[in-house]
């Protein structure tokens, strides 16, 4: 193949890079800002001297969210959540997509139970009965109202639908003319071969159940049963000065809410950070083939 090396093609190959560059640098700075912000002063911070660099450094926002123990009972509810909820998530959308993914001949009821789950993609039962839904099942203040009501990504299960569309129909065939039934051809075969669309949808069910925190507001009644980003986000809100001691009202007055916000956000990123490196090189292959309907 001639690669065209002309005047315009070396232009436009320059210009493509310094947008791309840009753009990374636009992703790039909030971050790194944030995290200026959560290492710095509060008197400095609120003067709007903080730019790229942390000023008068201090570990002060950190220590004030590490030296509690709701800290650390936030994050294990966090870790348990993820845990339960990709579980739960992964063999849902594995047990879904396989049977919606057969042809009509195959699974009869199969667009009818399309149309029902891309219609509750569209259209939302509200809050309130939502709710109520999960009140009347007794799961209030428990774990479970935090994995099950969001059992089902609709979006996930799509993506692996269109997936196993994309396995070749042979597999099929020769997996039936050797007796293989529908639990060994799911298991055996069509698993094996989705691991890059298994590892997005994971990824998508890990990234979703760490930063939700509403509903852990308005579905747990006690604060020790709160995930972390519910915890994180009511630090702030529910700090009493009445009980503190003097050594206490010292390390305040160092914080500002700026600052607690900004250790809340670099806290909150670690995990996720951690995990997408490893999961980072199914991503795109996984999500391109998952999203192409054949």
């Amino acid at each position: 193949m001639v690669r065209n090396i002309s005047f315009m093609s070396r232009t436009a190959d320059v210009m493509i890079i310094a947008i791309l560059v840009i753009s990374s640098l636009l992703c790039i700075f909030p971050i790194w800002y944030t995290i200026a912000v959560s290492f710095s002063d509060k008197s400095a911070v609120a003067g709007g001297m903080v730019s790229l660099w942390p000023v008068d450094f201090t570990l002060s926002s950190y220590k004030k969210i590490l030296q509690e123990q709701a800290f650390f009972t936030a994050f294990g509810v966090s870790l348990k959540r993820v845990f339960l909820g990709g579980i739960i998530n992964f063999v849902v959308c594995a047990m879904m997509a396989y049977p919606l993914s057969r042809t009509p001949k195959q699974f009869r009821p199969r667009n009818v139970y399309m149309w029902f789950i891309v219609f509750t993609m569209l259209f939302s039962g509200g809050l309130i009965p939502w709710f109520v839904t999960i009140k009347s099942y007794g799961l209030l203040d428990t774990i479970w109202a935090l994995v099950l009501p969001s059992a089902v990504p609709v979006f996930n299960v799509i993506l692996l639908v269109n997936y196993f569309r994309s396995i070749p129909k042979d597999m099929d065939e020769a997996g039936m003319m050797d007796g293989a039934g529908p639990w060994y051809m799911l298991l055996k075969i069509y698993l094996p071969l989705s691991v890059p669309v298994l590892a997005t949808i994971t990824l998508f069910s890990i990234v979703g159940h760490w930063n939700s925190f509403f509903d852990g507001l308005i579905l747990m009644n006690k604060q020790e049963h709160y995930p972390l980003q519910t915890y994180i986000q009511q630090l702030v809100v529910q700090i009493n000065t009445d009980n503190m001691t003097t050594e206490e009202l010292r390390q305040m007055a160092q914080l500002s809410n700026k600052t607690l916000n900004a250790a809340k956000i670099v806290i909150s990123m670690l995990p996720i950070l951690v995990v997408y490196p490893f999961l980072q090189r199914f991503f795109i292959h996984g999500i391109m083939l998952g999203s192409v309907k054949e």
